[in-house]
This record gives C-alpha cells, sequence and structure tokens, in this order.
C-alpha cells in the first residue's frame, strides 16, 4: 500500500493522471457532439456515399491503434498542410494535449455512432412520423423525440467511448508520446521499472473507469440497453 501511496504522489503519474482526465472527457465530448447526429443520420436516410461514410466510421475498428496513430500523422503531422497551418497560428497538432485529444476521438469515437444508431434504429417510426404529422419539423422531431428514445443507447456509447478514450494508447503514442497520458506512462514506467512500477497508475486507471461505469449504471442503466 506504501508503494502504491508513493507511486501515485510522483509528479509524473500526477501529470500523466491529469492528462487523462482532461483529454478523455473532450475527445468524449467531441464524439458525442458529432457522432450522434452522424448515427442519426445514418440510421434513418440513404443518400449517395453512405457505405463510404459507414466504412470510414467503423475503420478505426479494425485497424490496430498504431496503423491509425500513423494515418492521423499523414493527415495531421507538423509537414502535412493542415499541421503546418495550425502551426502557423500556434496550435500543435501533435506531441501536444490536442494531438492526445484527436487520437482518442478517431479511434474512441465510433463506439458512440455505432450505438446511438442502434438505438435510433429500434424507435418505432410511426412516433416520428405522429411529430411531423403534428407540425413539427425535423430538427424539433429529433430533439424531443428521437433523441429522448434513444438516450439510453446513447448513453451507453458515451460510457464505452469515455472508457476508451482514457485508456487509448496506440494511436496517442504516435500522435502525443508527449506530454503522456496514463497509459503511455505506464508503459514508460514499464520500460524503466518493470512491472511492480506500473501497478499506481494502472489502479488509478482501473480505478478511474469503473467509477465512471459505476456512476452511468447507477443513473443511466446501461446495463439494460446492453442487454438489449
Amino acid at each position: 500500500a506504501a508503494n502504491v501511496v508513493a507511486g501515485l504522489s510522483a509528479p509524473q503519474t500526477q501529470r500523466a493522471i491529469r492528462n487523462s482526465l482532461l483529454t478523455a472527457p473532450v475527445a468524449t465530448a467531441i464524439a458525442t457532439a458529432f457522432g450522434v447526429p452522424l448515427a442519426y443520420v445514418l440510421a434513418g436516410r440513404s443518400f449517395p456515399g453512405k457505405r463510404l461514410v459507414e466504412a470510414v466510421v467503423i475503420l478505426p475498428l479494425v485497424i490496430p491503434p498504431v496503423v491509425g496513430g500513423a494515418m492521423l500523422l499523414s493527415a495531421v503531422g507538423r509537414f502535412t498542410p493542415i499541421g503546418a497551418a495550425a502551426a502557423a497560428v500556434g496550435i500543435s497538432l501533435t506531441d501536444s494535449l490536442v494531438g492526445v485529444v484527436l487520437a482518442q476521438t478517431f479511434v474512441a469515437g465510433p463506439f458512440v455512432i455505432i450505438t446511438a444508431r442502434s438505438g435510433f434504429e429500434s424507435i418505432d417510426e410511426r412516433l416520428e412520423q405522429a411529430s411531423r404529422s403534428l407540425g413539427y419539423g425535423p430538427l424539433s422531431t429529433f430533439w424531443n423525440v428521437s433523441l429522448p428514445l434513444a438516450r439510453g443507447a446513447i448513453l451507453a456509447g458515451v460510457t464505452l467511448t469515455f472508457a476508451r478514450a482514457i485508456g487509448e494508447f496506440g494511436a496517442t503514442m504516435m500522435v502525443a508520446y508527449n506530454p503522456r497520458t496514463m497509459p503511455t506512462q505506464i508503459w514508460v514506467d514499464f520500460i524503466t521499472g518493470g512491472i511492480d512500477e506500473v501497478v499506481p497508475l494502472a489502479l488509478a486507471l482501473l480505478g478511474i473507469t469503473l467509477l465512471v461505469l459505476t456512476a452511468i449504471q447507477r443513473f443511466g442503466r446501461v446495463p439494460t440497453v446492453i442487454e438489449r
């Protein structure tokens, strides 16, 4: 116990915890803000290029995270047009907290999209049609009917996205090895000190993840949604 407390008191450990607790919620919020509307569109509409969009959504789930990180570097690295443009205005898209968020969002985002889409697809279309027949537009129907009915699935997706984001290692290591998050710091501790060195931070990561899952399960009834 003393070793765990001492390990958690180390400055590099506290920085890693702080960085993870800052970046994972931001990545989850970004993924939710863009992913839920996209999931709604994918669930209810056919449009040119839909198969391509679906493939792009699934891609981060089927490729190794390290490959995903390499793809991100090819797109937003400092020597790419996007990376150079961001650097010109003082924003670094790699080796920064922004880079961490990009990596986490890329890898974890599909979870909320896929889960929310499943929730939207399970809604009885007659309820949405009734809303439209009463004079409500598409946006009002989405906000007042579809979104509340799919709330459980969306919450489950948000939970999975956060859990995946806070535990992301491969893509983060490629895009932003520094500043370190808990997974990257665990890897450094393992390389430098062996398995004993990773125990404090690994316990902290496990504890934070379980705390979030327990809280959302308690207030959002996630298990019911997953069982469906």
